[in-house]
């Protein structure tokens, strides 16, 4: 089983009220690869340039992930910067430098194409409809996007999702996709759209699986201290979709257990994507069991009346 991933390999800044980096490892495609690697093998497709040593790679090293698809191109790697508030829910972008993002067009190597699982992460809608013309087979495929492309490429998007079984954005990006507030009809006006199923990433309020006879809604982990929020619905994603490969099915109740795991590593990429890259399985396994504890209840026969 393996999953192959198209997005952004990154150098983030980034400012917290509790902390500020300069020039860190992040992307999209970076934590998605990850967290998808404690599951499955991954197989990524990106673009970096020659600022991107051998060093920075080393992110990736010891983990199941198949870098034959990242290219190394003259020119500098994709460059973002961010602030958050005290409401680590919403980042502020200060800086935008797309470098050798700007002109790339993925090339997919002769053993991704036949891949089972694929997730398009957020990038640019026209790049994740080339990689999905390379496919030659595949069992799921999973989409992230965001408002910019929304904005600025609803024709390409809404191409793109007419092939997708599963969509995953926060809530701003679902009410401005479906133009409704109300998270539940946005939901439904989504899945018009072509995915069958629809997650609603809620940050710090956790998650809402959307299916079309069903909801879900999974808490998010209560954390004492969040560094930094970045990568932690790329990280999500990874825990989603490279548990459902990893089990090879796709069910209403599989999809429930996968964004419990998706949660767990998002819980840990808030700490900081070192610490996501050095969890051992138990770790995960042990915080799985946590969340089922969060909201676990006994019912009871009949409720009291007065």
């Amino acid at each position: 089983m393996s999953v192959i991933v198209i997005g952004s390999v990154a150098f983030d800044s980034v400012k917290t009220p509790f902390g500020e980096v300069e020039k860190a490892i992040g992307g999209s495609a970076t934590y998605f690869a990850v967290a998808a690697s404690y599951f499955s093998s991954v197989r990524l497709v990106g673009a970096v340039g020659e600022d991107f040593t051998d060093e920075h790679l080393r992110v990736f090293s010891g983990r199941p992930i198949d870098l034959s698809g990242l290219q190394r191109r003259p020119g500098q790697t994709f460059y973002w910067k961010g602030e958050y508030g005290f409401d680590l829910n919403q980042a502020h972008t200060l800086a935008v430098q797309l470098n050798v993002q700007e002109n790339f067009q993925p090339e997919l190597p002769s053993h991704y194409r036949s891949t089972d699982t694929v997730f398009l992460a957020n990038t640019d809608p026209e790049l994740q409809q080339l990689m999905l013309e390379q496919m030659d087979d595949h069992k799921f495929i999973a989409c992230d996007s965001m408002n910019f492309w929304i904005e600025n490429k609803p024709d390409q998007l809404k191409k793109v999702l007419r092939s997708v079984d599963m969509l995953l954005l926060n809530e701003a990006e679902a009410r401005q996709l479906a133009e409704d507030p109300n998270l539940v009809k946005a939901a439904g006006k989504i899945m018009q759209l072509g995915p069958k199923h629809v997650i609603i990433k809620r940050g710090e309020y956790g998650a809402l699986l959307f299916s079309p006879d069903s909801v879900f809604a999974a808490p998010a982990y209560p954390l004492e201290f969040i560094y930094d929020p970045t990568g932690a619905g790329d990280s999500f994603a990874g825990g989603v979709i490279g548990y459902l490969d990893s089990t090879g099915t796709f069910s209403e109740a599989n999809l429930r257990q996968a964004i419990i795991f998706g949660s767990v590593m998002a819980s840990y990429n808030v700490v900081s994507l070192e610490r996501l890259a050095s969890l051992s399985y138990p770790e995960i396994e042990e915080r799985f069991w946590e969340f089922k504890k969060l909201s676990h209840f006994d019912g009871i026969e009949s409720a009291p009346c007065q």
